[in-house]
């Protein structure tokens, strides 16, 4: 049986080769894209399950692709790269990627990567809460629905198992390392860039005044605490 279908964009035959030849040893169904454009023609008609996208390309490059793709689908992206700056990884993260590989990198790496990124599961405990609701915000964890002074919000699936998480420790201070663990998987905890981005995005969903939130709060130092 499948794993899923993966879809590989990459402007080096040798990398798109070697990649396929991996993803399909470990039951993985493969796709392969040359361009950014390539990508964003075949992503209807293919619906793969995450998308495994280089970032230096000709054409559309990486994070317009993603950008792209995140306008309009929740798909889980990892962005491949040479790269490995802080503002690098930001700036992949803030173009809507769930997660950020550098080459070289190992097979067993990516093979974790992406099972975190395919992950569905709650991110809450069992008996977290089904609903929450404020004058302001009402969210569904059953239906993942949100909606923000009337108007429902598209979350992507990392930040809204990232917002239930919070909602289902609301009052505690949760660490960076545990919100790292409980969204993404065991293989991560040392990524604070990660939670950063992540967490404006969600500020900037569901705060009236992201720059002074009054939902999601900043524990110095340590975490991050739902005050609603």
């Amino acid at each position: 049986m499948s794993a899923g279908k993966i879809l590989v964009v990459d402007d080096d035959p040798q990398i798109r080769r070697v990649m396929k030849a991996t993803l399909v040893g470990h039951n993985y169904e493969v796709i392969e894209a040359r361009t950014g454009e390539d990508a964003l023609q075949c992503l209807p008609r293919e619906m793969p399950n995450l998308v495994l996208l280089d970032m230096n390309m000709p054409g559309i490059g990486g994070l317009e692709t993603c950008r792209a793709i995140r306008s309009g689908s929740d798909i889980p992206v990892i962005i491949l790269t040479v790269r490995n700056s802080e503002k690098d990884k930001v700036a992949a993260l803030d173009a809507g990627a769930d997660d950020y590989v550098t080459k070289p990198f190992g097979i067993e790496e990516l093979l974790a990567r992406i099972r975190a990124a395919l992950r569905r599961s709650p991110a809450s405990p069992e008996g977290g809460p089904h609903t929450f609701a404020s004058p302001e915000l009402e969210i569904d964890f059953d239906s993942r629905r949100v909606r923000v002074r009337g108007n429902e919000v598209r979350f992507t699936p990392k930040e809204f198992e990232l917002l239930r998480y919070l909602v289902a420790h609301a009052g505690k201070p949760v660490t960076h390392r545990e919100l790292l663990q409980s969204v993404w998987g065991p293989d991560y905890g040392d990524e604070p860039e990660y939670l950063r981005v992540f967490i404006n995005q969600i500020r900037k969903k569901i705060e009236t005044n992201p720059a002074r939130p009054m939902y999601i709060l900043t524990e110095p130092w340590v975490g991050y605490r739902f005050a609603g």
